[in-house]
């Protein structure tokens, strides 16, 4: 196993991805056909069953993804059975300690860097070649990524980048801006100030920050900062922008009704 993100981020490169809202191993190939680096499988807001799971990481695997998985909680159960289903990232969502971020590093790390049940299934390649360096390497190639995504993360944002383990911070302004009181508002000024908190905690200690922008403007902005970690949205609202500028290209836009 080789984590290709990693391996840019530690050369310096900018990676790019989408979070999968769509249960399909066909559209994570396309994601991958077409030149993104990492890919994030959401189990939080999306039911996806394990044998779905597996197929769109094996979807990743075919294309050259980084096949990411972001469980519903830190349930270390969970993460076990999406670190055996063979992902190579595991993004967290509502970190907002440090005992939290280190109890996920315990749950994604094999001993005697943590607790990950032992197991030769398919992402050790069914015991094909030796197990014990496949545990090291997996120690070393599978990413810990928390989401700061609330007041109370953006206060913490140092302590938690400051774990051994974390590899990489991912920042959530939707859930943030409704912990700041401002829901959906993700321009605004108390959500933007805690990103840039976050960001500049990650800097301090030597962590990749992951930035979602929503905004041409808001990549450049941090890109400016030196941020070389993006989430470009979803493939979900991806293919409705690009279904509906297609139609619109060829035919005026109609009332909702008129069309049913």
């Amino acid at each position: 196993m080789n984590n290709r993100v990693k391996q840019k981020l530690r050369e310096g490169a900018p990676v790019f991805g989408l979070f999968a809202s769509i249960p399909s191993a066909l559209m994570v190939e396309m994601v991958g056909c077409s030149g993104y680096d990492f890919i994030i499988i959401d189990l939080e807001h999306v039911c996806i069953n394990p044998e779905t799971l597996e197929h769109m990481i094996r979807a990743a695997e075919l294309t050259g993804l980084t096949a990411m998985v972001r469980v519903p909680e830190p349930n270390p159960k969970v993460i076990l059975r999406a670190l055996d289903a063979g992902a190579l990232g595991i993004v967290v969502p509502h970190v907002e300690t440090k005992e939290q971020a280190a109890g996920i590093v315990r749950a994604c790390k094999y001993g005697p860097d943590g607790t990950r049940s032992l197991n030769s299934g398919r992402a050790g390649m069914f015991g094909k070649h030796d197990l014990a360096a496949y545990i090291r390497r997996a120690n070393e190639q599978i990413m810990v990524v928390p989401m700061i995504e609330s007041r109370e993360g953006v206060s913490q944002a140092e302590q938690i980048a400051a774990v051994p383990g974390i590899d990489m911070v991912l920042e959530g302004a939707a859930d943030l801006s409704q912990s700041c009181g401002v829901p959906w508002q993700t321009g605004a000024p108390v959500v933007q100030e805690g990103l840039r908190q976050v960001q500049a905690a990650c800097r301090k200690q030597g962590v990749p920050y992951c930035a979602i922008p929503r905004r041409p403007e808001e990549y450049t902005y941090w890109r400016e900062l030196g941020v070389k970690a993006f989430v470009l949205g979803d493939e979900r609202g991806v293919s409705f922008r690009a279904l509906r500028a297609h139609l619109h290209s060829f035919a005026p836009q109609q009332p909702e009704d008129e069309r049913r």
